[in-house]
């Protein structure tokens, strides 16, 4: 912080320094005296509350118009969260008593909007970071961001916090013949409702929770659904023995090794739900707790896909060898004509693409190289959030931390600006 202090001194007093750094053809430069949180979504809100509760102020960059973006603009329209509240609200508060269980997408929206809101939250909105990097120099981080308008603003910051999560970009897998297929292909983002393909035949692409609940929504909707699996996977009862599968399994995991909970869960499904592999969902060797942990892929929680698939509702298909016109060609040399393609084939992290930095992040898939719980901190003030494959829970383990970790280093610093 000495050298943030050192910087505005020269701003303040310097009249070449300020003509120098307010040139138009560079961006306007702002000294941020907190950490720079890069993200609105509720990684981002999560942190910057738990810092304002510390006394720590910070700065939040969005580059949509909204907080929790993925969630308001590019869900559909019958989602809910998959696990219970509990498990899902940020740190300091809880979800209204009034919310049901499973709270839907409006009132996650609403939530997060309140959380802003009692934490004075205030992201700078339609700004899109295009570069951070660290100044080995000058000791501190350079965020450079731009609005709509192509207004560009360069923040100086102490600590830069990545908060742009696991979902930032949809992954859109290259299938050979797409541009032959004059029907509509789109992915998951951009699906709200079955309402716009009723009627239709549809192939849902990926068979995790969203393509499960979209095949779901679009039966709903009297469309003609069919779902490609393209791996194994492993489908769970979203409730078991009156208690959410979730709650249960963390119940569990207190008195007993994880592979005894997976055995447990396993039987428990097979007696629920019987051989998934009868109708095309092969179980993976590992079981779902321990493939979680290893992988972060997630079991799917069935909320009545797999009752339409048993009863021919849903066809399950194999992977895409390559599409025609109207047609689809699979693995198997069968064809079969289909009117829409939905691929809810999941997002990835868009971190390469703008921070400037390979030792904390990798740059294959944009993660913390460090595998959870130790992904959270970095060096020269680095940090990041919501990237443990853990959900809501693993965003609220790193948020804490994060706003720990940098009130030691803002109290030590206030000290030594004292003496």
């Amino acid at each position: 912080m000495d050298c943030l202090r050192e910087i505005e001194g020269k701003q303040a007093h310097d009249p070449m320094f300020i003509e120098k750094m307010n040139k138009s053809s560079k961006p306007r430069c702002i000294m941020v005296p907190g950490p720079v949180i890069v993200g609105a979504g509720p990684s981002g809100l999560a942190t910057a509350a738990c810092l304002k509760e510390k006394g720590v102020p910070s700065v939040v960059l969005e580059r949509s118009n909204c907080i929790a973006s993925l969630w308001q603009l590019k869900t559909y329209n019958r989602l809910r969260l998959h696990l219970p509240k509990q498990f899902c609200e940020l740190p300091l508060m809880g979800f209204p008593s009034d919310f049901p269980t499973y709270p839907t997408k409006q009132q996650f929206v609403d939530y997060l909007e309140a959380y802003a809101r009692r934490f004075d939250i205030r992201p700078r909105f339609n700004e899109t970071v295009s570069q951070a990097e660290y100044d080995d120099k000058l000791k501190f981080w350079r965020v450079r961001s731009s609005d709509l308008k192509g207004k560009k603003v360069e923040y100086v910051c102490w600590w830069l916090v990545v908060a742009t999560g696991e979902n930032a970009e949809a992954m859109v897998p290259a299938i050979e013949g797409r541009a032959e297929f004059d029907g509509d292909i789109r992915h998951t983002s951009s699906y709200k409702s079955g309402e716009e393909f009723r009627g239709k035949k549809v192939l849902v692409v990926g068979c995790g929770n969203s393509g499960m609940e979209v095949c779901l929504d679009l039966c709903n909707h009297n469309a003609r659904p069919s779902l490609v699996v393209r791996d194994t996977v492993h489908v769970l009862p979203r409730e078991m023995l009156g208690r959410s599968t979730f709650g249960l399994s963390m119940w569990l995991l207190r008195w007993l090794p994880m592979r005894l909970v997976d055995r447990f869960l396993l039987i428990v499904s097979w007696l629920m739900l019987g051989d998934t592999a009868r109708f095309g969902l092969d179980r993976p060797r590992l079981g779902p707790l321990e493939l979680k942990n290893l992988s972060g892929k997630t079991p799917v929680l069935d909320v009545g896909t797999l009752a339409k698939i048993k009863s021919g509702d849903i066809k399950v298909c194999p992977s895409i060898k390559r599409l025609k016109r109207y047609a689809v060609e699979f693995e198997n040399g069968k064809t079969e004509n289909f009117d829409a393609i939905i691929l809810a084939t999941g997002y990835k992290s868009n971190v390469p693409s703008w921070l400037k930095e390979t030792n904390m992040f990798s740059e294959k898939d944009g993660y913390p190289r460090k595998p959870f719980p130790n992904g959270w901190k970095g060096e020269c003030g680095l940090y990041a959030v919501g990237f443990t494959k853990r959900g809501l829970l693993g965003t609220s383990m790193d948020a804490k931390r994060i706003a720990e970790d940098i009130e030691r280093c803002w109290k030590a610093e206030a000290k030594q600006g004292q003496r």
